[in-house]
């Protein structure tokens, strides 16, 4: 059972808002968990599995990035408004709106672990423990992985990507068929997609600003702002004890990750050998299991 105990509030960043979601009690003695969603632009509510390890007892803070969901939507705004910086300003403001600035976890998925990189390697002190979920170390890195896993595709759908991407028709049912192949296999093979990601992805296409802006069209056709975005040389700054997750058939392959493993000093990694992009999603209870047991484990050393 999920915890009933639920709070939904905005927290003022600015002359905007962003939207959280708090489950359980912010006062407990075990550390809180913030998670940072995936995107950019997408929303907290495929991520909400995580909601569950507030039933024994630890608080989990769950937001929607402005620009996304609930929070507030500028789709006037361009590339020079939406920057990493401002998603780790909005980041450090949530923290300090909710009174954790001192004490947290933060766990970030996909370009949520990006930007919990960045946030970690600014080494806030209230950072205990962080988990990097299915996260690139750099774009250049994502890319050419991408173009791997596209070769393995079914050629004539690797031609009907190709084929529209140099016409700039990216928004062909054609693509859009030969685009939802690649997804089914590398972002999440739960089949039909469950309803909170069916709702994350909805949201996002109502409004695909921030996604289209900073990343591109989709997934694997990187053409954003982020696409030079890197850490590979900075993330042995990175100075809390870090759990790294991913998918076996996950678009963030070994060799997206392997940078964080290699020059982060305290860090672990567990691949999940059933997911893709979503092993919240695809294997939930393992998922929740391993995660609880790191986070766990440093809400003891905390308490000594």
């Amino acid at each position: 059972m999920q915890s009933e105990n639920v709070i939904e509030s905005v927290a003022p960043f600015g002359e905007w808002e962003t939207w959280y979601r708090v489950t359980g009690d912010l006062t407990s003695a075990k550390t809180p968990l913030v998670v940072a969603h995936g995107g950019p632009g997408c929303t907290h509510d495929y991520v909400l599995a995580l909601a569950a390890l507030a039933d024994n007892g630890r608080p989990v803070v769950h937001y929607d990035q402005i620009g996304a969901g609930r929070s507030t939507h500028m789709p006037e705004r361009g590339g020079d408004f939406w920057t990493v910086q401002l998603f780790l300003d909005e980041l450090d403001n949530l923290l300090r709106h909710l009174g954790i600035e001192d004490r947290y976890f933060l766990l970030g998925q996909s370009w949520g672990g990006m930007l919990g990189a960045e946030h970690g390697i600014r080494q806030p002190s209230g950072l205990k423990a962080l988990v990097i979920s299915n996260s690139p170390a750099s774009m250049a890195l994502w890319a050419s992985e991408a173009k791997i896993l596209r070769g393995e595709l079914d050629p004539e759908v690797e031609a009907a990507l190709d084929k529209h991407e140099a016409a700039g028709t990216t928004d062909d049912p054609e693509y859009l068929a030969a685009q939802q192949v690649y997804y089914d296999l590398h972002v999440c093979r739960v089949l039909p997609n469950p309803p909170e990601v069916v709702r994350t992805t909805e949201m996002l296409l109502e409004d695909p600003t921030v996604y289209n802006v900073m990343n591109g069209p989709n997934e694997f056709f990187c053409i954003g702002t982020l696409r030079d975005w890197s850490v590979v040389d900075e993330v042995h700054r990175i100075n809390v004890p870090t759990l790294l997750c991913s998918g076996r058939f996950d678009e963030a392959t070994p060799a997206t990750v392997q940078p964080f493993f290699d020059n982060i000093p305290d860090v672990r990694w567990e691949i999940f050998e059933d997911s893709s992009h979503m092993p919240f999603v695809e294997e939930p209870d393992h998922y929740l299991e391993v995660v609880e047991a790191f986070l766990a484990e440093h809400d003891e050393q905390l308490s000594n």
